[in-house]
């Protein structure tokens, strides 16, 4: 299985991607709306197809990605039927079977934090995936959205406490750097259900604990009961077909710079003993050593495109660039090399 763990800083929201690599079948799992560009690059540079998008609850402190993915992918939208949620593909509930390429992810109804929260669980792997029903040493609060102590005890005693001791926790959230646990770590270590806590016990705790509302439930959960639904879908930049990496830098191909050469600024960024193999067009000798303190002199009343052998150096040339205040700028996808693979011309550099 390819497994990937992603991270929003904002509302310490934990996004997981998983796919079969033989068929490139792909799941997200509560994806966040801000990380959306991120989590497809993503998805594109591992080859895979976003088959659906799996949300655990109607989340207070942010607002999905899922809408804004089916827009982009075409993928499926899953969460809790008994959420009432619109713009949803499919309903999930309790035993439901998610397919995934050759794995299968049972659906698991943990109400408590909420009243429709799901877990999902992949057998094959060892992984449960448990959103803020569980979570590090903690657990999801139960005083707004249908929660209720007493169910919330009762759905990670019987359905996630129930699961091999062996199996890894995922959680939807955590504030302290924690990645994940274990079954049998938070049945003896959990502050609020391990070491073998009565439900008096911690529906006694969870009543009488005093947290503020989150910050963003006025604006998140009403979105969320559309599934992230915008009213207006964010564009891409519109002077050229521009596409962001997971590494997060715009790039264009090759092809496309070769076909608007006439419209932009080309940036060389090699070192001046690199060039023998030739140069773009029209294209200006800066290496990136020297950039910084020649930004000054870029024309800026075109596009800029930049480039190096490889693409990699070029790369952070974007970033610097986009720091002196210039916007409307790329990188060419994998530079030089890819240049030359698609067989565009080069030129001498005393041309």
């Amino acid at each position: 299985m390819i497994f990937r763990q992603l991270f929003d800083s904002k509302s310490s929201t934990y996004t997981y991607l998983l796919a079969d690599e033989l068929s490139a079948e792909a799941v997200l799992i509560d994806p966040v709306l801000e990380q959306v560009s991120r989590d497809l690059a993503l998805v594109k540079e591992l080859g895979l197809t976003l088959k659906t998008t799996l949300d655990t609850h109607c989340h207070a402190d942010h607002v999905t990605g899922a809408w804004l993915i089916k827009q982009k992918t075409s993928s499926k939208i899953a969460c809790a039927g008994i959420t009432n949620a619109t713009n949803v593909d499919l309903e999930l509930s309790h035993g439901d079977i998610i397919t995934v390429g050759k794995y299968q992810i049972e659906v698991l109804a943990t109400p408590g934090h909420t009243e429709g929260c799901l877990s999902y669980v992949c057998h094959s792997e060892k992984m449960v995936f448990s959103g803020d029903t569980l979570l590090i040493r903690g657990c999801g609060r139960c005083d707004f959205q249908g929660g209720d102590a007493s169910k919330l005890f009762d759905s990670i005693n019987q359905h996630i406490f129930s699961l091999p001791d062996h199996y890894a926790l995922y959680p939807g959230h955590d504030y302290a750097g924690r990645c994940s646990s274990s079954i049998a770590e938070e049945k003896q270590y959990n502050t609020r259900l391990g070491g073998q806590a009565s439900k008096s016990d911690f529906v006694g705790f969870m009543n009488n604990m005093t947290l503020q509302h989150p910050k963003h439930i006025e604006v998140a959960v009403p979105a969320n009961l559309k599934c992230g639904e915008i009213p207006n879908v964010p564009t891409a930049p519109d002077w050229a077909p521009v596409e962001i990496t997971y590494a997060g830098i715009y790039e264009v191909t090759p092809i496309w710079v070769s076909h608007h050469i006439e419209q932009l600024t080309v940036i060389d960024v090699r070192d001046t003993n690199e060039t023998d193999e030739g140069k773009i067009a029209h294209s200006l000798l800066i290496p990136l050593s020297e950039l910084t303190g020649e930004v000054d002199q870029i024309p800026n009343d075109k596009p800029i495109v930049t480039f190096c052998r490889s693409g990699r150096r070029s790369a952070l040339a974007v970033s610097i660039l986009n720091a002196a205040g210039f916007i409307k700028v790329a990188n060419i996808n994998g530079g030089l090399l890819n240049w030359k693979e698609q067989g565009l011309p080069l030129e001498n550099l005393s041309q």
